[in-house]
């Protein structure tokens, strides 16, 4: 099984349009194609850009965002993370993910935001946009 890590950008934009890759990975879970790997930082940065305001879907209020997290949590591997990799990438801030794809022993950071992520494949984890991962697990068993 592929172990991934769903950057926040993906999980807004699936929040935002379910007319997406984003959407239609989040829909997926779980999935037997891949499990997604998560740490302590990375739940609360969800749980506290998912609700905002802004990027609350429409018609679901902040508790019901809430709840739905906590379920999506529940299908995940949770990771505890021992070593810090500190500074490495492009955006500090993000740090945390890679440290997280590390840990888990993750293949895939799946981000909008891929230029931020360079240099992870020296380490064996690729970033990769939501739709490539889409398109590349449809081939899998």
């Amino acid at each position: 099984m592929i172990r991934v890590v769903f950057d926040t950008s993906l999980m807004v934009a699936a929040a935002r349009s379910r007319a997406g890759a984003s959407y239609a990975l989040v829909r997926m879970i779980p999935s037997p194609r891949f499990q997604i790997c998560l740490s302590v930082a990375l739940f609360l940065e969800w749980k506290a850009v998912l609700t905002r305001p802004e990027n609350l879907p429409a018609g679901q209020t902040r508790d019901e965002v809430l709840r739905a997290l906590n379920a999506l949590a529940s299908a995940t591997h949770r990771q505890r993370i021992h070593y810090a990799w500190r500074p490495f990438l492009r955006d500090p801030d993000d740090d945390f993910v890679f440290e997280l794809a590390l840990a888990a022993r993750c293949h895939f950071i799946v981000t909008h935001n891929v230029r931020d992520s360079e240099g992870t494949r020296d380490f064996g984890v690729a970033a990769i946009r939501p739709a490539a991962f889409l398109q590349g697990i449809k081939n899998l068993p």
